[in-house]
């Protein structure tokens, strides 16, 4: 029996299985509702809401204390032997990693084909809420995290939830956060196997074989997937290996690198076109306001806009605090903003660069209401209007994105696996093969009825973190005063002494 012949009897006998499952579980947590013509799934208005709320309750964080997170991931504030495994920019770039994807390339296509330019307005706004919720989940994060005896650190939704709810409600608070942490931990650990892991590895392989035209050729092959696969696996165990410290050095490097070449390629579309530009956003606000072609009207456009902002920067959903209780800080504010810049660059940055650079070129491939549209094509076909090769850079950067998103996500799982396993080397160890072994899987399988299952089970996630912080969020407040009075007494060159600051950290 041929490779081929296995996958395909792999990926039918799974589907046939976790098909009704997925479809059920599906159903329910992007349920929606008919809202003036088009469907508005209840979640997205969850995730919004608490950025509405979260926004509101800490005075508009997210615009009053931009530069200021801009300091802090500077180093400006940093402080000697504070507990942690890496600096700002490193903890900054991990958690980017994990959000920057082909959702930035592909999704953003399909958003402004079904919802027209005006989608990109509320894409920018929903990122910009998003901000004080990231902002909230990640400061909990550092506040609640647990520093083991090796220096390495935990934190996450899986240690928040129950010390965050046993501070502030005692008993009961710590026995229902303990089951919302389990709960947490499976999703995290399910979505990083299939969707942060499987599904990376399928489509950069997809897209790499379709830009070189090998269907048919070696690459095209089984061979030719298994090696792809191999290849991934390698360089991702290599650097699972080495921790979170490994990951913020590449992702360091990593992150900037690929943001970059696809923003100068988004710069080089729109200069090209930049007659154009004043006529794109008067576009895009009309199209905000006042949409044709879209199903719902202002309605329509404002939730794919908001659908594609919430699905992308993944504020609310408890995985980022994962990678940013990693910070070297005695001051857990700190790191909460530092992280409200992650959707800015995710969403604001990368998605509006690639919004505006569809609508100003316009190629064939873009049809405002057009459901079908196929995302990648869409983007491709915008910067091959001026760069003809642009294709092999897009691949590229796909290649980057889903490296560094598997990478992150590898180390969400193993975080998650830890604490219900248990962080003995041997349970460690098993986990990463199993997670290097699913990336050898990624090129061979589809397994799409797992992948839309893996994303339902991470949304599901953000229903139980965004109450776990609206319950918690009084607890933000008190962090982020007695870290603005830090920043007061260190601009006034008063010395500060280092505080308690009633930490919930805990060596173990």
């Amino acid at each position: 029996m041929s490779l081929d012949s296995i996958t395909t009897s792999v990926d039918k006998a799974v589907s046939g299985f976790f098909e009704p499952i997925a479809t059920w579980l599906g159903e329910v947590v992007f349920y929606s509702v008919p809202v003036a013509g088009t469907e508005l799934p209840l979640i997205v208005a969850w995730l919004v809401i608490a950025g509405l709320v979260f926004t509101a309750w800490f005075g508009l964080v997210q615009i009053r204390r931009f530069k200021l997170a801009v300091d802090v991931v500077r180093g400006k504030y940093d402080e000697k032997g504070s507990a942690g495994e890496v600096n700002h920019f490193q903890a900054l770039t991990a958690a980017v990693s994990g959000t920057v994807g082909l959702g930035n390339i592909a999704g953003v296509a399909v958003a402004v084909s079904i919802g027209g330019a005006g989608a990109t307005f509320w894409m920018i706004l929903c990122g910009l809420l998003g901000m004080a919720t990231k902002f909230v989940e990640v400061t909990l994060g550092v506040k609640y995290r647990d520093v083991h005896a090796d220096g390495t650190v935990s934190g996450g939704p899986m240690h928040y939830l129950p010390k965050g709810l046993a501070d502030r409600f005692g008993k009961n608070g710590k026995t229902f956060g303990k089951v919302l942490a389990v709960l947490a931990s499976f999703m995290v650990l399910f979505f990083g196997l299939f969707g942060g892991n499987l599904f990376q590895v399928n489509q950069s392989y997809a897209q790499l074989v379709s830009v070189t035209g090998g269907e048919n050729g070696a690459l095209g092959s089984s061979a030719g997937a298994l090696f792809f696969g191999i290849l991934v696996a390698a360089l991702v165990g290599i650097v699972l290996l080495g921790g979170i410290r490994s990951i913020a050095n590449v992702t360091s490097k990593l992150v900037p690198a690929m943001a970059g070449i696809y923003i100068v390629a988004c710069l080089i579309v729109i200069l090209v076109h930049v007659t154009a530009v004043p006529a794109a956003i008067g576009t895009i606000i009309e199209g905000a306001f006042n949409p044709e072609g879209v199903a719902g009207g202002v309605l329509g456009a404002l939730i794919i806009g908001f659908k594609r902002a919430a699905f992308s920067n993944e504020a609310g959903l408890g995985s980022a605090p994962i990678a940013h209780s990693a910070v070297k800080t005695k001051h857990p504010a700190s790191e909460g903003l530092v992280a409200l810049l992650e959707p800015f660059i995710d969403t604001v940055i990368i998605c509006t660069m690639t919004a505006l650079t569809i609508v100003i070129a316009s190629p064939d491939s873009w049809k405002v209401g057009n459901a079908e549209a196929e995302g990648v094509t869409v983007t491709s076909d915008a910067f091959a209007t001026v760069l003809p090769w642009f294709p092999y850079v897009l691949t590229l950067a796909v290649l980057l994105f889903a490296i560094s998103t598997v990478l992150t996500w590898g180390y969400y799982g193993l975080k998650a696996w830890s604490y219900l396993f248990g962080r003995s080397k041997t349970s460690e160890i098993t986990y990463k093969v199993v997670y290097t072994l699913f990336a050898v899987a990624g090129s061979l399988l589809t397994l799409q009825t797992l992948i839309e299952m893996a994303d339902a089970v991470l949304f599901t996630l953000a229903v139980i973190n965004i109450i776990g912080l609206y319950l918690l969020a009084p607890v933000v407040k008190r962090e982020l005063n007695s870290f603005l009075e830090f920043v007061r007494a260190r601009k006034a060159g008063e010395t500060v002494e280092d505080e308690d600051q009633e930490s919930v950290e805990t060596t173990v």
